[in-house]
This record gives C-alpha cells, sequence and structure tokens, in this order.
C-alpha cells in the first residue's frame, strides 16, 4: 500500500507545483510594472590649468570672482564628485543629487551655515526633490532643485565648456520651494512655482519669489526657453521698509543645425536694488546687470568635436559680485576654446580648453593702476588673463 500512496503523493506535489509556478509567472510582470525602477549615476571630474598671468596667488579669480569653479591655477584640482540616486514609477520619480569636493561647496554657498550656527550637511546635497505626475500634462515637483534660468549648469559632463559662463556665475544655481509644469504639448509647456529667497537654504524674509518659464519648440531641433524669477530679498528687519526687489529674466535656446553643428545662445538682464546680499552701493543709482554668451560646436568625428563660446557680460553697475580690484563693477569680453575627446566607451571626456578674458580698465587716477589680475609679484597690473588647460571627466 505504500507504494501506490506515496506515488499519488508525489503526483499531487508535482500538480502543486506546477500550479504555483503558473500563478508566480503570470503575475510577475504586473508585479515588476508598478514595482518601479531605480537608477544610480554621477561623475567625478579633475583639471589641471596654467595662468599665462603667472600669478603669485595661483589663483584664476583676479579681483573680484572672475571665474566660477575653475578658480585655482598651477596645480591638479578636483572639481566635483556627484552621486545621484533616482526613483521612477508610471506616476511620480525622487531624486536625491549629492556632491562632494570643492566644486559642492561653491555650488551650494548659500549653506555654509546651518541652524546651530556650524557646519552643515546641506552641503552635500545638490538636488532633492520629488515629481509627482498629476495628469498627463501637469507635474508638480517639491523641494530643492536646480534653477532653471540659464544655458549651463553645475554638472561638468553636461556643459559643452568647462570653464562656467559669467552669466552662470552671477545667476541663481538652485532654488526651494514648489513649481508645477503643464505641457500643453510635446512642443510646448509651461512652469510656474513658488520659492525662498535666491541661493540660500534657509529664507531670509517672509516674502517669497516668483518663477517661471515657458518653453516651445518651434521647429525639430529647434528648442527655446524663457525664463524669470522675481523676488523680494530684504531681510527680515527691513521688509516693508525699504524695496530689496530681484528680477532676473532669461533668454535660452538651442539649435541642433545639422547633424554635427550646433548652436546655442544665453542672454539675461537682472536688477537688484544696492541695499540687498550685501552688496556696496551702486554706481549712479543704476543697478542692473547682464549679457550674452554664443555657443557652437562642430563633431569632426564620433569621438571628436570642437566648440567655441563669446560672452559679454556687463556689471558696471556693481550690483553683482563680479568687480575690479578698487571694488567698482565692470564689463568683461571672454573667448573659450574647446575641444572634446571621448573615450571608453563614451564614459570619459578629455577637454583640452584655452579662454580669454579681457576686463575693462578702472578709471583711475595716479601713477599705479589697480587692475583685474595679478602678475607673478603679486601687483594687480593687468587686464586680461589667458588660461590653458585640461580636464578630465568620468561619468556613470
Amino acid at each position: 500500500m505504500k507504494k501506490p500512496l506515496l506515488l499519488v503523493g508525489f503526483m499531487l506535489t508535482s500538480l502543486l507545483s506546477g500550479a504555483q509556478d503558473v500563478t508566480v509567472d503570470s503575475a510577475k510582470p504586473k508585479e515588476e510594472e508598478n514595482k518601479g525602477k531605480f537608477t544610480f549615476s554621477g561623475y567625478i571630474d579633475s583639471y589641471y590649468l596654467g595662468n599665462l598671468n603667472k600669478p603669485k596667488s595661483r589663483s584664476n579669480l583676479g579681483a573680484s570672482n572672475a571665474r566660477a569653479f575653475d578658480i585655482t591655477a598651477g596645480q591638479f584640482s578636483l572639481g566635483l564628485v556627484q552621486t545621484k540616486i533616482g526613483y521612477s514609477n508610471d506616476k511620480s520619480d525622487v531624486v536625491v543629487d549629492l556632491t562632494f569636493g570643492p566644486n559642492a561647496d561653491l555650488g551650494q554657498y548659500g549653506n555654509l551655515i546651518g541652524p546651530l550656527g556650524r557646519g552643515t550637511t546641506a552641503l552635500a546635497i545638490k538636488q532633492a526633490y520629488f515629481n509627482w505626475k498629476a495628469t498627463d500634462k501637469l507635474s508638480i515637483t517639491a523641494g530643492q532643485f536646480g534653477t532653471h534660468i540659464g544655458y549651463e549648469v553645475i554638472d561638468a559632463p553636461v556643459n559643452y565648456n568647462y570653464s562656467l559662463s559669467n552669466l552662470f556665475n552671477n545667476g541663481p544655481f538652485y532654488h526651494i520651494g514648489v513649481k508645477g509644469t503643464y505641457a500643453f504639448s510635446d512642443k510646448s509647456s509651461l512652469m510656474l512655482g513658488l520659492v525662498n529667497n535666491v541661493d540660500n537654504l534657509n529664507d531670509n524674509n517672509r516674502a517669497k519669489g516668483l518663477i517661471g518659464q515657458f518653453f516651445v519648440s518651434p521647429a525639430s531641433g529647434w528648442n527655446v526657453y524663457l525664463n524669470g524669477i522675481v523676488s523680494n530679498e530684504a531681510s527680515d528687519d527691513s521688509l516693508g521698509k525699504v524695496s530689496g526687489s530681484y528680477a532676473l529674466f532669461d533668454l535660452t535656446t538651442t539649435y541642433q543645425i545639422t547633424e554635427k553643428f550646433f548652436l546655442g545662445l544665453n542672454a539675461a538682464v537682472g536688477s537688484q536694488k544696492k541695499d540687498i546680499q550685501g552688496f556696496a552701493p551702486v554706481k549712479d543709482g543704476k543697478s542692473g546687470w547682464g549679457g550674452v554668451a554664443l555657443y557652437s560646436n562642430y563633431a569632426v568625428s564620433s569621438n571628436f568635436s570642437l566648440g567655441a563660446r563669446y560672452e559679454y557680460f556687463d556689471n558696471t553697475s556693481g550690483a553683482r559680485a563680479l568687480r575690479n580690484r578698487l571694488g567698482e563693477g565692470t564689463n568683461v569680453n571672454s573667448v573659450t576654446l574647446t575641444g572634446v575627446i571621448t573615450a571608453a566607451s563614451g564614459h570619459l571626456l578629455i577637454k583640452p580648453e584655452f579662454r580669454l578674458d579681457s576686463y575693462a580698465k578702472p578709471d583711475v587716477r595716479g601713477a599705479e593702476r589697480q587692475l583685474q589680475f595679478e602678475d607673478k609679484d603679486g601687483n594687480f597690473t593687468k587686464s586680461s588673463q589667458s588660461t590653458v588647460g585640461l580636464a578630465f571627466i568620468y561619468k556613470f
């Protein structure tokens, strides 16, 4: 009797086992569909720049904020280390973008002091936001996110040129708040949002800034972005007593003319009151700044391309931090030539670069002229600066 019972038991077990396998396999695709997807990416960049002025300080900064992140010369320098974690499904996504290194400090300068008056881990947070796809056309984003203004971004692999423009350096880097984007079609959309004050972890008053972006694609390969931010940057003590108005309007457009040839344009105009953000009184009562940058690049081959950027930036009013040695507002013409060599199956970008910055000479009476850049003896005797360098960017 044992053999037939064992045989029946074996058959029942096999049938049950088979039924379980069929159930799991049929449910698996649906389960995976609802599960969502995790992503992990990032990059590391380093560079060497030689300053042809041979400044004693081995710095590219000049008198005041002449360069954004590539501030050291005559030494190998680490730029930024990024680790970006994402999760997305059909209704939402979240991004945690952590950065480390010298450029992380420079890009998050508003977070230098924490709530307890000491250093803060907010320095490591470049972005941390979630995006809710409320409908097929409307999405809501909340948290800390990179600015929508400008052509260039902090992320070195995304920019064609390694060194950053003055338009980038004198505009917002990030915002903390909430925004909504409505897509009229795949060729046009509108974003509006409310944010804290410019480039700061904690708001300095009760007022909130208004941000906006209108996107349109008039033709295949042509994208146009109209960006803006309007904010009251007065401190809590002076809010309601004085105007701390800050406004910046920006046009960014790109056009892929051919498969190999690409053009880009960024133009911006801004204004602010002289009594905000710790800036000194402005010249002749003016409080505006602005500039224009033209970008082009050409793909010589699948692994090598050449690009150029010309920029004019005007801060003669002294509204922004870009100043000459005397603390006066100034203006600058800049030309940047960059090559991009792609290696290691697209993971490694090698960028040789030449940049020339030519500043207006200050109106100074007297024998000694204090200009924008220093010489080998540490004296500020030069109005222009040329740098040559090589950047290495590994992305994953």
